[in-house]
């Protein structure tokens, strides 16, 4: 009897290993800092970053100026005179909004900058975590650097079709 129940339990643990879906953590964000590359195209971002904010403060500088300017001038200015510093402000106001939109806006230009430097080195990043993957014959890869992430999920065990099916849905 005593056989017969290891002889279970042991074909039972094989059977459970056998079908268990082997998973794997790693933290992109760790992996990414200790790249020379990401540093470089982070370190460039910045760099670019502070110069478009600096063109920006220098405008927002003027703008300040005019808005005192105008503060102090504005009873001694005539109706016409009024009307047209404070178009002269308005338009100064709204072409700092839109520099700063277009430089940090979504979509923006840091975006695309960002895009094109650091997002090749993401990719690289991507396909050494789905190389490792395939060849360790991992089901699950996650990504722990910011919230629990699935990186690469191996694709037979995707069950939307299943779903679909049984939603009736083709």
């Amino acid at each position: 009897m005593k056989r017969f129940l290891l002889a279970c339990t042991l074909v039972f643990s094989i059977c459970t290993i056998a079908t268990a879906q082997r998973y794997a953590v790693v933290d992109s964000k760790y992996i990414l800092d200790k790249m020379p590359d990401y540093k470089s195209a982070q370190k460039q971002l910045d760099q670019i970053s502070a110069q478009w904010q600096k063109e920006i403060d220098d405008k927002q500088v003027v703008l300040d100026k005019m808005y005192k300017d105008f503060e102090g001038e504005e009873v001694m200015l005539s109706d016409d005179l009024k009307k047209k510093r404070e178009d002269e402000l308005f338009n100064h106001e709204k072409e700092v909004r839109d520099l700063q939109r277009k430089r940090f806006g979504f979509e923006g230009d840091l975006f695309k900058k960002r895009q094109e430097l650091i997002k090749p080195v993401q990719d690289k990043v991507y396909n050494a975590i789905q190389k490792i993957a395939v060849t360790r014959m991992y089901d699950f890869i996650l990504d722990k650097s910011e919230g629990i992430t699935v990186i690469f999920a191996d694709p037979k065990l995707d069950k939307s079709d299943d779903v679909l099916r049984e939603l009736g849905v083709k």
